[in-house]
């Protein structure tokens, strides 16, 4: 599992035990990327991965020369450090809210995970994808950045808001640059109508 952080020591405090649960359930590891945050992120990593072999850092040195985001260039470190042929990108601000967050995640070519709280209670679904030309669409979303207004199972498949997307390591390199990418309304307003009737109607 690969996640990107910068300036999010009160997240990483807050979510990443859960993240470090699911981890150490499946025998999986954590790759956290600093991108050269100024808070207490180092400080708080540090203590974290003291006692949790499931924890790695490593960081993202802010005077890099880039020809692409930053973003794809952490994700890029991240996936070098990984061991594992099945990496899972995530957020830290949108932990698992249960196991089988992780362990779902292992089929299909590019899996999507949803998390959610119904009746009070959370629960989770994956949404499976054939090949990564299938969930591009779904990976491009430049509204996946924005967390606000996705309530609910439907709703969320419905606006392409998943929470995290694994990838089968061979087309990591391809995936990472459908992340961050600067895309003109009537760009999003496509993306976003072809992923709801994907989902209307799969």
């Amino acid at each position: 599992m690969v996640i990107v952080v910068h300036d999010q020591s009160e997240a990483l405090e807050r979510n990443l035990p859960q993240f470090l649960t699911v981890a150490s359930a499946a025998q999986g590891e954590i790759i956290i990327v600093d991108d050269s945050s100024t808070d207490s992120t180092p400080d708080v990593l540090k203590r974290l991965k003291e006692g949790n072999p499931h924890l790695y850092s490593t960081f993202l040195p802010k005077s890099t020369i880039l020809n692409k985001s930053r973003l794809q260039l952490a994700l890029n470190i991240g996936i070098k450090a990984a061991l594992s042929q099945r990496i899972v990108f995530a957020d830290i601000t949108r932990p698992p809210l249960v196991n089988e967050w992780l362990t779902g995640l292992a089929n299909g070519e590019v899996t999507a995970v949803y998390c959610y709280l119904k009746h009070g209670a959370p629960e989770v679904t994956h949404q499976l994808f054939d090949n990564l030309e299938e969930a591009a669409n779904f990976m491009l979303k430049a509204e996946r950045q924005n967390g606000s207004g996705h309530q609910g199972r439907w709703f969320r498949m419905h606006r392409g808001k998943y929470d995290a997307i694994a990838v089968n390591k061979e087309k990591t390199l391809e995936a990472i640059r459908l992340f961050d990418q600067r895309l003109g309304v009537s760009r999003r307003l496509q993306l976003a109508t072809a992923v709801f009737f994907k989902n209307m109607f799969a």
